[in-house]
């Protein structure tokens, strides 16, 4: 493996990475299922990037249902926890490894609510614009469940979706205050773990007339 500042961990965190990823007022998450359905498609990888850079990616093996150091981690009151469309990543922890993430900030949100003179709100975009980086994502839709086989362009990948996220969140934010929107995001974060039970339960149309 030859990509720069990661590391491979299988079934959870070891203990230095938790206490390194502890000390960390932020960090980068992601992860890597079969596909969009948590009660139906399994959790895979999941990858944690810090503010120096430090990138982990860690296997979950089929069937498994607990992670401790990982869950002491993501439910850590300190450190926020910043995901790209943090309702479906957020629900997929708390389906397979009974993780209640948070704090959370998603930047898929903040974009549309700071980027309103464009639609664009995918992470290619997002990142492109906002840390001038053109990700590759050649590999978002491929076989993740052989996690001991992935392949160093599907471990490129899953690095690259938490590397670029803290960047992009400090300028997200930057956005929102200097438009009045800052209040407005921070409800609709605190308002995520209540979206995703909804999801869970398949209350998809909850607020429509």
């Amino acid at each position: 493996m030859t990509l720069q500042n990661f590391q491979v961990c299988d079934r959870d965190l070891d203990a230095a990475t938790l206490s390194l990823y502890l000390e960390s007022d932020a960090l980068a998450v992601d992860t890597e299922t079969m596909g969009l359905l948590p009660q139906r498609d399994r959790l895979c990888l999941i990858q944690l990037c810090n503010p120096e850079g430090q990138v982990t990616a860690i296997r979950i093996a089929q069937g498994q249902t607990a992670a401790p150091h990982l869950k002491q981690l993501l439910e850590a009151p300190h450190v926020l926890k910043v995901f790209h469309f943090a309702r479906f990543d957020v629900a997929t922890l708390r389906h397979n490894l009974g993780i209640q993430v948070q704090p959370v900030f998603c930047t898929k949100i903040a974009s549309k609510l700071a980027r309103t003179y464009t639609n664009r709100h995918g992470l290619k975009d997002v990142v492109q614009e906002l840390a001038q980086v053109e990700l590759d994502k050649s590999s978002q839709s491929s076989d993740w469940g052989n996690a001991t086989n992935l392949s160093e362009a599907q471990l490129s990948y899953a690095a690259n979706d938490v590397r670029y996220l803290l960047n992009i969140q400090q300028k997200l934010t930057q956005m929102l205050q200097r438009e009045g929107r800052w209040q407005l995001a921070q409800e609709c974060f605190q308002f995520l773990p209540t979206i995703v039970s909804l999801d869970l339960l398949q209350f998809k149309d909850l607020f429509e007339h």
